[in-house]
């Protein structure tokens, strides 16, 4: 009769390994969906300033504005299509997740969000 004294101490310690890895990605996800998130607000609220400034120009050009809360909301900028005389704007902003537990090197999420100026008809 063989000794099988032992088995069962593999069987647990690769059902640890398991749950760490799955905890681990657990981790990862939860990251990329705060960053998904955060990236989404930020390009609302840069979409929403740059139109704001096309509709009531200011001391900001729709650019910069939208640069402005892009970066207040974490995020940076990577486009904005709001050039005057335009009544809309549609800005992509970048949120750095950063190096995630089962992944090598530093990921970023992308959003993108577009706001429109309704004028009134007259």
């Amino acid at each position: 009769m063989a000794r099988e004294e032992g088995s069962a101490s593999v069987v647990v310690i690769a059902i640890l390994v398991a749950l760490v890895v799955l905890a681990m990605g657990t981790a990862d996800v939860g990251r990329v969906l705060i960053a998904a998130a955060r990236a989404q607000t930020a390009a609302d609220a840069a979409a929403l300033a740059a139109a704001q400034e096309l509709a009531f120009p200011g001391d900001l050009a729709p650019l910069d504005s939208a640069r402005e809360l892009a970066v207040l909301n974490g995020a940076q900028l990577i486009s904005c299509d709001c050039e005057p005389p335009a009544l809309e704007a549609t800005v992509e902003v970048e949120v750095t997740v950063g190096a995630l537990l089962l992944s090598v090197g530093d990921r970023v999420v992308t959003a993108r969000a577009r706001a429109v100026v309704e004028v009134p008809a007259g």
